[in-house]
């Protein structure tokens, strides 16, 4: 192929797109010396080392009918189950302690309705806000390579959540989920001086964000113990709090740090004239900035602690020599796949001018596909590596079945016959790949997490190679066949 014929190959915008996506993709991947060749790539634990925990929460989402009004239904039936219980849809609560359905069936019969459904989890919001608690958790206390998953069914309600720590122990990572934070609260005195008032253990209970009675202002309900309120009420007669609310604020602390300031409000300073109060509800504000932040507080309220029970139904422990190994057995069996590859598409062909761009297309597509990964921060575990492998597999399957159409007979066909076989060849592909795609939809969307990152890398490739390297290869086989 000459020079002008080059530049006119280069100039398709298949192979353009495909040129410009490696380059990107190896800017993403970046790999660079740093005590040993670096990469952007996000590595499992697998192949890291370290210590997964998956945590089973300890609650319900349960249907309901009842021919009483649901307020007076609900309050009876959080009496009798002793548990905290949201309405989170229609007919729908969540009951925040754990009970098998005989047992509720015998509750919602004593409240006056009937239970219509029973699935242990909790609701969307409830999995959100945990996945937050422990992400600021694991943030606050430096943990590297953290992550953490909801593991969800299509029903909406999370059964469990998955955490992730690279390089950490089995009770270093116990101890870390379950560690809560120093929550403290200081009242104002004079000028920017402090006293302390109470320590989050007096917390008994805290509520979800709502909306002040007759307000537009959203807040944070909290109980506190007896103990609690006898000192919140000291504290705020003693400096003066009750007489001059204004003056005094308040701050939430926690870890060290103010989640919280604002002055005591006139209507609690008369309340606790008159004695301890052990209900009390801190504003944040109006709007959607109020309800961010009544949230947050939330989260702040509860010291790291999670709002639901959880019991720890599975986890396993990869030491950092175990995960060396695995990185170097994953390196080499991906260099044996593709070298095998290169030596039977030569011993079928035996033309180095068909070979070589159908290997070096083929690995293009893997590159492009570790930049999306290196993008999206896809963690690559064993599962992944052997997604990677099969798409290997599968993209050269896809270069031979263009080839052998194009060559048919082994001869070189006319242009409007390269075209009319092309086709019909991509036609093919098209319908292989849906079909692949098809099959791995479930592993990537049910609650599977050893089995997800196969199927996410896996549709991944058949995407590229259909919508990028495929069309490229097509242009670059004509060029080819046509000298």
């Amino acid at each position: 192929m000459n020079r002008k014929d080059l530049i006119g190959l280069l100039k398709t915008w298949q192979v353009a797109l495909l040129i410009i996506l490696v380059a990107a993709s190896i800017i993403a991947i970046y790999p660079h010396m740093d005590d040993g060749i670096t990469t952007n790539l996000q590595y499992g634990l697998d192949l890291r080392g370290g210590t997964w925990l998956q945590m089973r929460f300890q609650a319900e989402v349960v249907g309901f009918e009842t021919d009483r009004p649901v307020s007076e239904f609900l309050t009876e039936l959080q009496e009798t189950l002793d548990a905290e219980i949201y309405l989170v849809g229609d007919n729908k609560i969540e009951i925040r302690k754990f009970y098998n359905e005989s047992e509720l069936k015998t509750a919602f019969t004593a409240a006056g309705g009937t239970l219509t459904s029973y699935e242990q989890g909790v609701s969307r919001e409830t999995a959100d806000q945990v996945k937050q608690i422990l992400e600021q958790k694991l943030n606050a206390l430096g943990t590297r390579d953290a992550k953490v998953n909801l593991l969800t069914g299509f029903s909406g309600v999370t059964q469990y959540v998955r955490v992730e720590l690279a390089g950490v122990g089995k009770s270093q990572a116990e101890d870390i989920v379950g560690k809560q934070g120093k929550f403290e609260i200081r009242i104002h005195t004079a000028g920017n001086e402090t006293e302390h008032v109470l320590y989050g253990d007096t917390i008994s209970t805290v509520g979800i964000p709502s909306q002040e009675p007759g307000k537009n202002t959203w807040g944070v309900s909290f109980t506190l113990s007896e103990a609690g309120a006898n000192q919140f009420r000291e504290a705020a007669i003693r400096y003066g709090g009750t007489t001059d609310p204004d003056n005094h604020w308040l701050d939430m602390i926690l870890d060290g740090e103010t989640v919280y300031s604002a002055p005591l409000s006139p209507d609690l300073a008369a309340k606790l004239q008159a004695g301890p109060v052990q209900q009390l509800m801190a504003s944040t504000g109006t709007g959607q900035e109020g309800l961010s932040k009544a949230k947050n507080l939330e989260i702040h309220l509860r010291a790291g602690a999670l709002p639901v029970e959880v019991s720890v139904a599975g986890t396993s422990t990869i030491p950092a020599p175990l995960g060396e190994h695995f990185t170097r057995m994953c390196v080499y069996a991906f260099i044996a796949a593709a070298l095998a590859v290169g030596v039977v598409i030569f011993y079928r062909y035996r033309e180095p001018a068909i070979v070589l761009p159908m290997v070096g297309v083929n690995l293009s597509e893997i590159v492009i596909l570790l930049g999306i990964a290196a993008v999206i921060q896809q963690q690559l575990d064993l599962a992944a590596i052997a997604g990677l492998i099969a798409v290997l597999g599968t993209g050269i399957d896809q270069l031979v079945i263009i080839t052998d159409e194009v060559l048919h007979e082994g001869k070189v066909p006319s242009r409007q016959l390269y075209e009319k076989r092309l086709s019909r060849a991509v036609g093919i592909i098209m319908v292989s790949a849906a079909t692949v795609v098809i099959a791995m939809l479930p592993l990537a969307l049910l609650p599977l997490q050893s089995l997800r990152g196969f199927a996410v890398i896996t549709i991944l490739g058949v995407l590229i190679g259909v919508l990028i390297t495929r069309p490229a290869y097509g242009k670059i086989i004509a060029a080819i066949l046509s000298k």
